[in-house]
């Protein structure tokens, strides 16, 4: 067998397959963020749990210039206190 076949056959390492599911980060989001009650909790799917941590809103873009622009007219501060 040549060196280029040998290349090409799959080499073992880690499987590849589904991440273990983040179980701290879901306590931490229903729980302490959510304030829901655990039975709450343990009756939501996933899907459910991610919807109402604001995994389905869409992200928004960063403040450009021309949004700080018009932020410092729409609200003028002078720079008193600095």
């Amino acid at each position: 067998m040549s060196a280029a076949a040998g290349a090409l056959r799959p080499q073992p390492g880690p499987k590849a397959g589904p991440k273990p599911f983040p179980w701290d980060a879901a306590l931490h989001a229903g729980l302490c963020h959510l304030r829901l009650k655990p039975k709450i909790f343990w009756a939501l799917t996933p899907v459910e749990l991610n919807a109402m941590a604001g995994g389905l809103a869409q992200g928004s873009a960063a403040l450009g210039r021309a949004g700080l622009a018009a932020l410092m007219a729409a609200y003028p501060d002078g720079g008193e206190g600095l």
